[in-house]
């Protein structure tokens, strides 16, 4: 646990260097959302959005009138992590779980550091874990020891049903940050729903282990999630190529729906350092969300 903070502290320490120096002006909260709340009203000008009108200002006859909005003060980040065991993939420390469990932790410190309310639902094919969201480094340093000791009750997935419950559980309009490498089905619909209510952000984690298979012959494969050892010969039949197409259209499905429902989309491979990623994603939002 340690060691693991240590390290989060070093990216938490990179992301806030990287944006008080040459993003300085782009940011203005690592985590900026669409949470806004009235502010005032001011004269209609060419290009503004209808949808923002003040009819009962408007109204009066003194001419059309828009409503302005400005960031909510107090914003709740949700942290949505998948645990179950197609995540265990990977080399020693550096599995899908491990890096996703990096990711949620920076970013939750880095919430902290924003004084955000910090929630945490952990899944597999059940609720594994669920906080109900809270401020403070405490709350911070809870949700990050609950998912380093946490040992899943299940080794299945079911995406569709862990939204579910985020969708009934998280009450307030909230920036939901959803960590998984997305391996099942059935579960676009409800992350529309979940997309349509807060502020989404998609994070896929992958290995090149589930897409670059060395030739091998015959090998026994073993799924994570059914226990069940399969043999499957690596070099016949264009075995690997259809497993690396296969991959490739599941994450391009998932970042063309992202696309068409707004949702911040981000793929990050377990070999590879994702800080700067995170950046460019937060750079982006930013840049998108400006009030």
């Amino acid at each position: 646990m340690k060691e693991l903070l240590k390290k989060l502290r070093r990216y938490e320490i990179q992301i806030r260097k990287a944006v008080n120096s040459q993003m300085q002006g782009d940011f203005h909260s690592i985590f900026k959302g669409t949470g806004l709340e009235f502010d005032d009203v001011r004269p209609y000008q060419y290009g503004d959005d209808i949808r923002t009108i003040d009819w009962n200002v408007s109204a009066k006859g003194h001419g059309t009138f828009v409503k302005t909005f400005r960031e909510e003060k107090e914003q709740t980040i949700f942290f949505i992590l998948d645990v179950s065991a197609s995540q265990d993939i990977g080399t020693p420390g550096k599995t899908k779980v491990d890096v996703a469990k990096e990711v949620c932790g920076v970013l939750t410190l880095s919430g902290a550091k924003e004084s955000s309310q910090l929630g945490l639902i952990c899944f597999s094919d059940e609720r594994e874990k669920a906080i109900k969201p809270r401020k403070g480094p405490q709350q911070a340093y809870e949700i990050i020891s609950s998912i380093v000791k946490l040992k899943p009750h299940s080794l299945k997935t079911n995406l569709n049903k862990a939204i579910t419950f985020a969708l009934n559980f998280i009450k307030r309009r909230s920036v939901i940050i959803m960590v998984s490498d997305f391996i099942d089905d059935n579960y676009f619909q409800p992350l529309a729903s979940l997309a349509r209510r807060h502020d989404l952000v998609v994070i896929r984690i992958s290995d090149k282990r589930e897409t670059q298979l060395p030739k091998l012959g015959i090998i026994p494969v073993l799924d994570k999630e059914t226990r069940k050892t399969m043999w499957v010969n690596t070099s016949f039949g264009g075995f690997r190529e259809k497993i690396a197409e296969h991959n490739s259209g599941r994450q391009q499905e998932l970042a063309e729906f992202s696309k068409r429902h707004q949702i911040n989309f981000l793929s990050i491979n377990t070999d590879e350092d994702f800080v700067p990623k995170l950046l460019k994603l937060f750079k982006v939002r930013n840049k998108s969300m400006k009030v």
